[in-house]
């Protein structure tokens, strides 16, 4: 009974891997369409009536900052780095999915190394959101290893 529910949150896990993959393609994409002219303009429009209010509002002032400092190749790279990610968790996600067994190892090592990338990014910009991302990474590591085991132990042996 304990093994069934742990192979339910595997699978809650990893669908929910995938529709972040899905997430990040489609944000890779709209950075890939969308000019900077737009986002500046967009989180312009979204951040006037804020900062009439209040002219020093911390969000919207950063919002500011940040949208009018966004280069092409600083939108490139973020279009480019989304989408690459997204589709390299799409795979994997599917391959977890469909019981691949080169899908449990290679999960494990991409998840790695975005952990690796997160706690950098961390030591720099101290987003709690890295740490929370990485406590799940944590967490759907040990179910990838859990069922790893599981699906080997149940291959015929040759």
């Amino acid at each position: 009974m304990q093994e069934h529910r742990i192979h339910q949150i595997f699978q809650v896990s990893v669908l929910l891997k995938g529709a972040h993959a899905l997430l990040e393609c489609a944000g890779g994409i709209a950075l890939w369409l969308v000019g900077t002219d737009t986002i500046s303009n967009l989180v312009n429009m979204l951040t006037q009536e804020e900062l009439v209010e209040d002219p020093k509002d911390f969000l919207a002032t950063h919002l500011l900052t940040w949208a009018q400092g966004f280069s092409v190749e600083t939108r490139h790279f973020y279009a480019f780095y989304l989408l690459s990610h997204g589709i390299v968790k799409l795979a994997l996600v599917a391959g977890l999915l469909r019981n691949k067994l080169w899908a449990y190892p290679a999960s494990l090592v991409v998840l790695g190394l975005f952990i690796a990338y997160q706690l950098y990014r961390f030591s720099y910009t101290h987003g709690v959101g890295l740490i929370v991302l990485t406590v799940f990474d944590l967490v759907v590591m040990w179910l990838i290893w859990h069922e790893y085991r599981l699906v080997r132990r149940h291959l015929p042996t040759s």
